[in-house]
């Protein structure tokens, strides 16, 4: 990968970005309140088992057919990746999570990247409700035209996703920052083998059976920190 195309990915990736994800949990603080992660042990393993059965089959394969499709210019084939992605959301709120943050990746590429015709013309395919807009669709079709190979893609999809479950972990519950930094450390080696490993040429699939209950939980809470 070249540095110009390393750097105009990058921005996506990073927290900086006004993606509006430090707003959701992904079901992590139903998990919380609920006992199933009470230390950073098991947080490790809550979003590893997620990484490993759920997203590894759902999102990295949305982000690497997506990636191709941005590289190719292919709008319909990430608007029928869009479309499977979003039937294969169990939670309401997962899906309204994925669906704004990814709106605001797509607005936002569009308007900063003109030149990349294939951005504008989804934008307005989800404005005009051909496309749901999930996030791992636009992420990975706005490092497609930045010249991103999809493994790159996928593996960056995973880390910024990681980063986001610390994150949300640090607010909820007693884990400092290094012992944060530890268990993302832990993740890494799967993350690469997600990426190497992900075929988009097999059938969307998830199993998360835990996560997804907790994840639909979260709108029962009694008070909540967070919007998912």
């Amino acid at each position: 990968m070249n540095t110009p195309a390393l750097l105009e990915g990058l921005r996506f990736i990073d927290t900086f970005f006004p993606s509006g994800g430090y707003a959701f949990s992904s079901g992590l603080e139903a998990a919380i309140q609920g006992g199933e992660v009470k230390n950073s042990d098991q947080l490790a393993r809550y979003v590893g088992d997620l990484l490993r059965g759920g997203m590894s089959r759902r999102e990295a394969f949305a982000v690497k057919w997506a990636n191709q499709a941005g590289s190719g210019g292919n709008v319909s084939l990430a608007a029928q990746v869009d479309r499977e992605l979003d039937s294969t959301k169990l939670s309401r709120e997962s899906r309204m999570a994925s669906r704004q943050m990814g709106r605001q990746v797509i607005r936002m590429a569009a308007d900063q990247l003109r030149t990349k015709t294939v951005l504008g013309e989804y934008r307005d395919a989800i404005e005009s409700e051909q496309a749901p807009g999930h996030l791992a669709v636009c992420f990975g079709l706005t490092l497609g035209v930045s010249g991103w190979e999809p493994e790159a893609a996928v593996a960056a999809f995973l880390y910024q996703t990681a980063v986001g479950f610390v994150s949300a972990a640090m607010r909820l519950s007693p884990i400092g920052q290094h012992e944060g930094q530890r268990i993302l450390s832990e993740w890494l080696p799967l993350i690469d083998r997600i990426s190497r490993e992900t075929d988009s040429d097999a059938a969307m699939s998830s199993w998360s059976p835990i996560q997804d209950i907790y994840s639909m939980r979260h709108g029962r809470l009694e008070w909540r920190l967070f919007r998912s």
